[in-house]
């Protein structure tokens, strides 16, 4: 009568000690790992938008000697374009949002900042000009 048991006899079950994780830890470390994670994203967002705002201001303040240098040669910013500003500087990344004989607006676009300078005077700003 002990064989029909439908138990398995001792030498099919497993060893009482396995190596491995049980759900309940896998658990608490997925929490903690949320956890962390809900902490430092926050902060790296933060970090990346200063880092493109600073990018975009960069950009603009660049170009300024460009420009400063355009004027120069032709006493005038009629005609200032970003192509023609190239020739001065290869590397800037602008556009020219309007000029006239004595002034100028350029601005630079980086991800979601756009960060403008009106004339020669002004500093570089998030304010359209």
């Amino acid at each position: 009568m002990a064989d029909s048991l439908p138990f398995p006899d001792s030498e099919t079950m497993r060893p009482s000690r396995e190596s491995g994780f049980t759900l309940i830890e896998l658990l608490i470390v997925m929490v903690i790992l949320g956890i962390l994670l809900l902490t430092a994203a926050p902060s790296y967002l933060g970090f990346r938008d200063r880092a493109v705002k600073g990018t975009a201001k960069s950009n603009v303040a660049e170009a300024t000697q460009a420009v400063h240098m355009y004027y120069q040669d032709n006493n005038t910013y009629v005609g200032m374009t970003p192509t023609v500003l190239k020739t001065y500087d290869s590397g800037i990344n602008i556009t020219v949002k309007s000029v006239t004989s004595t002034g100028y607006c350029i601005y630079n676009q980086n991800s979601t900042w756009v960060m403008y300078r009106n004339g020669a005077s002004q500093a570089v700003t998030s304010t359209a000009c």
